[in-house]
């Protein structure tokens, strides 16, 4: 391993990421709204904790009472007035519901005087549910639609429909009370309606996207569920007020920093990456190839969100995939390496944020028998980079942005 190239990599995920946390956002945010009667807090995301610290610290007792719904172990400590909820993601479970429910409970029976400070980021879709069909077969279509290879807008599209809280119905079961909305976006182009499945937006997808999904994919689903595919969502909501406060715009510019701040030449190639993990990961490595003898230390970067189609039954996330298949394009390439990390600190059902390679990457698998293109076969990219030190392990961040990955060449 290039232990100058793994220490600058280390560096630009470590100020990228502080660069996004959402604290500020909020307070942002806050600056913008008024309160004329009870303040009511949900939150709802990777992000969730820390979004509602940072509303608990800006407004105190003003905050009547609020429920938070976030990932496994990302509750930092208790809330005064607060109920947090650890729940399943990318899959939601039994905890989800709860938490979901306890919202829900939360919002019933207000005034048109009062407010709901919806604090939303990414991964609430699976966090922030009310399912209309049985939890089990909700969980078995999510995991359908996470395995086929689907975008996050076609998952979240089916998503909607099965939900008594997504695609603008959570905003309708605060009516009267008015929204506020403070949002993290991790999806591309920030797409309200998406982020989280748009509990309090307007919905732009119909039945009929929804049902040509379900057909695209071969979707398995009971007559129940394919019934409410046909049934459309909110289209229009008068009492929300939505801010987006952070996006994968800031992430990649806030890598650009640090790459030019350690003598990188930095440029953006994309923030709205979107196509198979592996297919990224091997052109991020053909970039390098191009510019190898051009005599210029550069930092190409791209931000967005890849997608791993399940070909195998091993563990790793879309991160470690498209940084184990940049390996083999920069094989024996002296200064050239290849990073992506999830910037909520998790990537797939792992304790990784991303993953690392650089042109001994290669080598150093060979010689302990590990074949890239079969670990990619059977999707077993963390232990693949785990043998080799090529995990980024950041633990849980407190944000959620969407991913950013780097391709370094340094000269």
């Amino acid at each position: 391993m290039d232990k100058v190239l793994r220490s600058h990599a280390d560096l630009i995920v470590k100020e990228a990421i502080a660069a996004v946390q959402p604290d500020a956002a909020v307070q942002r945010a806050l600056k913008q709204m008024t309160f004329p009667g009870r303040v009511l807090l949900v939150a709802a995301g990777k992000a969730a904790w820390q979004m509602a610290k940072a509303a608990s610290d800006a407004l105190g007792s003003r905050i009547e009472k609020g429920v938070v719904v976030t990932k496994y172990d990302h509750v930092m400590g208790p809330i005064a007035n607060f109920d947090c909820f650890e729940a399943g993601h990318p899959v939601p479970d039994e905890n989800s519901f709860k938490g979901t429910q306890a919202a829900l409970d939360l919002v019933s029976n207000l005034s048109d005087r009062d407010t709901v400070l919806f604090l939303l980021s990414g991964g609430g879709s699976a966090l922030f549910e009310k399912p209309l069909v049985e939890p089990a077969e909700l969980q078995d279509i999510t995991g359908q639609l996470l395995a086929c290879g689907a975008d996050i807008t076609e998952i979240n599209t089916i998503r909607k429909r099965l939900s008594q809280v997504k695609g603008g119905r959570f905003a309708q079961l605060c009516w009267p009370a008015k929204v506020e909305a403070v949002i993290l976006s991790d999806i591309l182009g920030d797409p309200l309606d998406m982020i989280a499945s748009g509990p309090a937006c307007p919905d732009s997808t119909t039945a009929e996207d929804a049902q040509r999904i379900a057909k695209k994919y071969d979707l398995k689903m009971s007559d129940a569920a394919r019934n409410l595919l046909s049934v459309e969502t909110p289209k229009a909501l008068d009492n929300v007020r939505s801010q987006i406060n952070g996006s994968v715009r800031e992430l990649c510019a806030a890598a650009a920093r640090t790459c030019e701040r350690l003598g990188y030449t930095p440029i953006l190639l994309t923030d709205q990456l979107c196509c198979q993990a592996k297919e990224a990961g091997s052109f991020m490595a053909s970039i390098l190839k191009t510019h190898e003898n051009d005599g210029l230390s550069l930092a190409f970067i791209a931000g967005g969100e890849t997608v791993v189609k399940l070909t195998g039954k091993g563990l790793g996330g879309r991160n470690q995939e498209l940084a184990l298949s940049a390996a083999s394009g920069i094989a024996g390439m002296p200064g050239a390496a290849v990073f992506s990390v999830g910037s909520d600190g998790t990537d797939g059902p792992t304790d990784a944020a991303g993953g690392y390679a650089d042109g001994e990457t290669r080598g150093e698998l060979l010689d302990k028998g590990v074949v890239i293109d079969d670990v990619l076969q059977n999707n077993d990219a963390y232990h693949a980079l785990q043998k080799v030190g090529g995990l980024i392990m950041t633990g849980p961040t407190g944000t959620n942005v969407n991913d950013v990955a780097v391709a370094l060449l340094r000269r």
